[in-house]
């Protein structure tokens, strides 16, 4: 509860003139807040560091597995740094650079990583759920066999490796409303989807030109206005999928997509 006793504190997040805690708590998975009303991620609370990169690096040194926990760490550079396994849940890493770091196995749950620049970076079997990642870059990132139950509107993840990886709901734990991963307008040009979970995704006029989307499910996702153009779909599951407006031209393995009858709205979709 350290974040929010903070954020109470500080008065970093409101609405209307009430504090509004799910924007940090763990219930924050509905994602129920603005961020532009409710967020301020120029605060300090949000916008600043606690520690040195030499500091976190003597954290390194000493841990096996470091807790960076509940941590201030927005606008770090942490580029390069062995983070695998490292416990990093609720943290706030807004605009840090964490190019080529190695998050494998890392738990970044409920952190905060808005505009932080994971390019390149190794986040394999990584834990990200509730995790905010608007406008945050993860081109050519390894994200392969994640859990990732993550805000990534805007977000750039051209060319990253997603094979595997899940961003299904947990729909054990939805207190607050439907969490979903949110990839709403996200750039995942020539990204490696294959064998990826999509249920429920919220994919509305995300880019896959040219992905690797075989054997990816979609099922019941929100795909309204997305692009495929030339993506290879081969085995790709669209099952009662919103395909309202989307791009579904070019494709690679065309013939090959699963329930494709059964997605929503195909009449409006782009065809070839």
């Amino acid at each position: 509860m350290g974040v929010v006793k903070k954020a109470l504190l500080s008065g970093t997040l409101r609405r209307r003139g009430f504090l509004v805690l799910a924007a940090i708590a763990p219930s924050a998975a509905a994602w129920g807040f603005n961020f532009d009303e409710d967020v301020d991620l120029k605060s300090p609370e949000m916008s600043s560091a606690e520690m040195t990169r030499g500091e976190v690096e003597a954290l390194l040194a000493g841990a096996e597995k470091a807790d960076l926990s509940n941590r201030r760490l927005s606008g770090l550079d942490l580029s390069g740094l062995d983070l695998s396994g490292a416990n990093m849940r609720w943290s706030r890493a807004n605009r840090s650079d964490f190019r080529k770091a190695d998050l494998r196995g890392a738990t970044l749950d409920s952190a905060w990583l808005a505009g932080a620049d994971l390019s390149g970076a190794n986040l394999s079997g990584a834990s990200l759920q509730s995790t905010q990642m608007r406008g945050a870059k993860l081109i050519k990132a390894n994200l392969s066999g994640a859990r990732i139950v993550a805000d990534l509107t805007n977000a750039d993840l051209s060319g990253a490796d997603l094979s595997g990886a899940d961003l299904a709901p947990d729909m054990k734990n939805q207190s607050m409303g439907l969490m979903r991963a949110l990839l709403h307008n996200a750039t995942l040009d020539g990204a490696n989807l294959s064998g990826a979970n999509l249920l429920l995704t919220d994919a509305e006029f995300a880019s896959f030109a040219g992905a690797d989307l075989r054997g990816a499910s979609f099922h019941l996702a929100k795909l309204a206005g997305a692009d495929f153009r030339g993506a290879m779909v081969g085995e790709m599951d669209l099952k009662e999928a919103d395909v309202n407006s989307a791009i579904l031209q070019d494709l690679r393995g065309g013939d090959k997509i699963r329930n494709l009858e059964r997605a929503k709205h195909l009449n409006r979709a782009y065809r070839d």
